[in-house]
């Protein structure tokens, strides 16, 4: 009798198991995405958990919420007074002209589209690295680089120089035409905007920041292509000294005077160990030489002379040499005070009278190298200035206060009949002046050693006015 094969019974259990995985499966896809929708609905328009700005937790809140934490953060920076400062120069920003702060959208916008960029895969994982490891954004902090560009522009304009190359021309014993070299200067705009973003970026981390920022501008020093003493080789290279006088009120004569007898001395070089003779440089003070009548001191009375306002130009250039440190070899003051040289605010016995042969004003060159004697007559501001150029050499100049004594007031006016004039016409031809006596002392040194001492005296004579009446035929 043939085998009968048993039949195979299906495994109910397994089937079983299947359907068990199966619903087990489609109810964790289920509860996940319930639980997805539920998280994205309670974040929706809010930030996603973990996401920070500059360290803040900002998980759940909204576009308004953020760009008001941040607004809030940005009050204090109204507040801040930046002062830039070189030397006289000042310019003051407030913080409220730069809008310095929190850009409050820009971080707003940032943290809502963190995870909303319609790419799944890349929005979930965001989300899941901002649930377990944070997520932390860098909030941005701006302001108006303009505002501060025109500020900076505004002080370039006065602070920025350019550098001046050295020109120097020698014909005939005497330089016709020098200009010292000259550095510039400029200043650094680009330092200035990184210090302001450093300071600004500080301030941005503080709790309660500093609302008063001052720089001390950042300048720099430009130097000329062409030096001093690559343009000259007698070893003259600064100025080392100064003086200057005022003439206003000078009739138009002594005003050309003052110009001529200056630029006659212009350009002159005394070399080193050599005394300098203001009567010799100058010369013959005539009319033939180019001199007009103006007042000077003759026999005891003011008078009209060739060459009126010439000792305005020894009293500039005393001053010179003075302030120089140089060695005063001969000086004579004035007979008596003139108005001219106490503009300014001089005081009585800074002055040099000249009259050739018997006054002079001798100065000597004690210093290593030429010195060369520069005039500028400043015929708009009725001003004359002497400048000395040569080399330091260490010296110190120190002039005593001037003292002064016996003030004596100036004898009654003195009116005089004059023939020559028409019946009736007064003419002043002399000017009131109190006398006093007046005098300082002059000090150089080099270090501890004293190079010499002296003291300068003024015995200023008091001076009457003096009216001349006209007797004449009338005409």
């Amino acid at each position: 009798m043939p085998k009968i094969k048993p039949v195979k019974v299906p495994n109910k259990s397994w089937h079983k198991f299947l359907y068990f995985v199966f619903g087990v499966g489609l109810g964790l896809v289920l509860l996940i995405t319930s639980a997805f929708f539920m998280f994205e609905k309670k974040y929706a328009e809010r930030v996603y958990p973990g996401i920070t700005i500059g360290r803040f937790d900002f998980s759940g809140q909204t576009s308004t919420q953020i760009t008001n934490f941040w607004l809030n953060k940005n009050l204090p920076f109204n507040e801040i007074t930046l002062t830039l400062a070189f030397e006289n120069q000042i310019a003051t920003v407030s913080g409220s002209e730069l809008e310095a702060g929190f850009d409050a959208t820009l971080s707003a916008t940032q943290a809502l589209d963190l995870g909303r960029s319609g790419h799944l895969l890349s929005d979930l994982y965001l989300k899941y690295t901002a649930l377990r490891e944070g997520i932390n954004l860098p909030p941005l902090f701006r302001w108006k680089e303009e505002i501060l560009n025109k500020t900076l522009d505004q002080l370039a304009q006065r602070i920025n120089i350019a550098p001046e190359n050295a020109l120097f021309e020698f014909r005939s014993g005497r330089v016709t035409a020098f200009k010292p070299a000259k550095s510039g200067r400029v200043l650094e705009t680009q330092q200035v905007k990184d210090w302001l973003t450093q300071q600004l970026t500080v301030l941005a981390n503080q709790t309660n920041p500093e609302t008063n920022l001052q720089l001390t501008l950042p300048v720099k020093t430009l130097a000329p292509t062409i030096d001093t003493a690559q343009a000259n080789d007698l070893g003259i290279t600064e100025l080392i000294g100064q003086g200057e006088s005022f003439f206003k009120g000078s009739i138009p004569g002594r005003i050309h005077n003052v110009a001529l007898a200056a630029s006659r001395i212009n350009g002159v070089l005394i070399p080193p160990a050599t005394t300098f003779s203001f009567n010799d440089t100058v010369g013959d003070i005539s009319a033939a030489t180019g001199y007009k009548q103006a007042y000077v001191i003759k026999n005891g009375r003011t008078v009209l002379d060739d060459g009126g306002g010439v000792c305005q130009v020894s009293t500039t250039l005393f001053r010179a040499a003075l302030n120089a440190g140089l060695s005063i070899v001969e000086r004579h003051a004035h007979s008596y005070r003139v108005g001219y040289y106490e503009q300014g605010g001089w005081k009585p016995g800074f002055d040099a009278t000249v009259y050739a042969p018997s006054y002079d004003l001798k100065i000597k060159n004690d210093t290593p190298t030429y010195i060369l004697i520069q005039a500028k007559t400043d015929l708009a501001n009725f001003k004359l200035t002497f400048e000395l150029y040569g080399v330091k050499d260490g010296r110190q100049v120190n002039i005593s206060p001037v003292r002064l004594w016996d003030p004596v007031p100036p004898p009654p006016d003195l009116n005089q009949d004059d023939p020559t004039l028409p019946n009736g016409t007064i003419k002043q031809v002399d000017w009131a002046a109190p006398g006093i006596k007046a005098s300082f002392d002059y000090r150089v040194t080099r270090g501890e050693t004293e190079l010499f001492k002296k003291t300068f005296y003024s015995n200023f004579i008091p001076w009457q006015a003096v009216y001349l009446k006209g007797t004449g035929p009338t005409q």
